[in-house]
């Protein structure tokens, strides 16, 4: 096989840029040590990436997705979160023993009281030295 072009390969990846991408990644794959698919050929990595590329020995699909996970950086994973206890009004004693605590309530404050106080707050003094 002659020297591989981009035109070689435009057909497998649509996309110039997106095939110099899958080609660079690809290459540094092969200077890695993984293996080549291809014969070598004296060539150099970026050739028998692209060479890859147009014998279609590697799908350009499996190239992106393998980019993608090379660059992230946090892979989240979808787990189920486990289930945490409620919150109950009882705590239990160093003895075992259940112990009742007191309800917690909060003052509610309607909003016409809440602008009353605002207006009761008194702005701070200016000082020279700020």
């Amino acid at each position: 096989m002659a020297r591989v072009t981009v035109e070689d390969c435009i057909d497998k990846v649509d996309n110039r840029f997106e095939l110099v991408l899958l080609a660079a990644h690809r290459a540094r794959l092969i200077s890695q040590g993984e293996a080549i698919t291809v014969d070598r050929d004296n060539d150099k990595n970026p050739v028998v990436a692209l060479r890859e590329i147009a014998d279609e020995t590697l799908s350009p699909g499996d190239l992106k997705e393998d980019l993608i996970h090379s660059l992230q950086k946090h892979v989240e994973v979808d787990e189920p979160e486990p289930d945490l206890p409620a919150i109950a009004d009882e705590t239990e004693s160093e003895t075992g023993e259940l112990i009742a605590e007191e309800t917690i309530s909060f003052d509610r404050m309607s909003e016409d009281e809440l602008l009353a106080g605002i207006e009761g707050l008194v702005a701070p003094e200016k000082n020279e030295d700020y």
